[in-house]
């Protein structure tokens, strides 16, 4: 039924914002059940494709990456194999932002940088650390100028997020974070690549050791393994 609609919406040249047939009417339009139709909106909604609102019907959205941002939410618990997943992508994009971000990185957003990581050491609450921690970071990720890898970064903002708030209920582990940030921060400053490597590197594995289990692997049932870092 998913693909039936699917099609309708191709031939009928269907696009965000116009409404799809109501359920009876592609019940008989399909020669289907109701229910069956119905399941079909949830596969749909589910995935951002339409939403429902009311005295219209079911509206075409453009909501996907919103649904598989939650849907990434939802599926990773803070483990350590989830840690090193996020960290591993982080690595890959963070670590390597630097020959965008020199020349193009302005004293105005470093500035910005630096005020938001100075709030994080005043922080209250952990939720409101992790959301500084996870601002400073889409700070510097925006600063490269790279459409893509800003949008694909604030698409994983909950999994990132969720991260982040590990070990920052502790006072010694929130003034790392402060400076590991204020390093990052001068490396720029002085366009010192190695430093900002370096730095972005200790960073990223910090929170490591506030991971149940880290540095340990469970192989054939097998517990208590030291893990050799591959």
């Amino acid at each position: 039924m998913v693909q039936h609609i699917r099609g309708l919406i191709r031939d009928r040249g269907l696009t965000v914002g116009d409404v799809l047939p109501s359920e009876g009417e592609l019940a008989v339009m399909f020669d289907a059940s109701r229910n069956t139709v119905r399941e079909a909106f949830r596969t749909l909604k589910a995935y951002g494709v339409a939403e429902s609102r009311q005295k219209v019907g079911a509206v075409l959205t453009d909501q996907h990456h919103v649904a598989m941002r939650d849907l990434f939410s939802f599926a990773m618990d803070i483990s350590v194999d989830a840690f090193r997943d996020i960290q591993g992508y982080r690595r890959l994009t963070e670590m390597n932002l630097f020959d965008l971000l020199v020349g193009r990185v302005s004293e105005d957003t470093l500035d910005e940088m630096d005020a938001v990581n100075a709030r994080i050491g005043k922080a209250e609450t952990p939720e409101e650390a992790s959301d500084l921690d996870f601002q400073f970071h889409r700070l510097m990720v925006e600063a490269a100028g790279n459409r893509t890898l800003s949008e694909t970064y604030g698409m994983l903002k909950p999994v990132i997020r969720r991260l982040m708030l590990a070990g920052k209920s502790q006072r010694l582990a929130l003034e790392g974070v402060v400076a590991e940030h204020a390093a990052i921060v001068q490396s720029l400053r002085k366009a010192d690549r190695i430093a900002f490597v370096y730095h972005m590197n200790r960073h990223l594995d910090a929170g490591l050791e506030f991971i149940p289990l880290a540095g340990r692997t469970v192989t054939d049932g097998n517990a208590g393994m030291e893990d050799d870092g591959r």
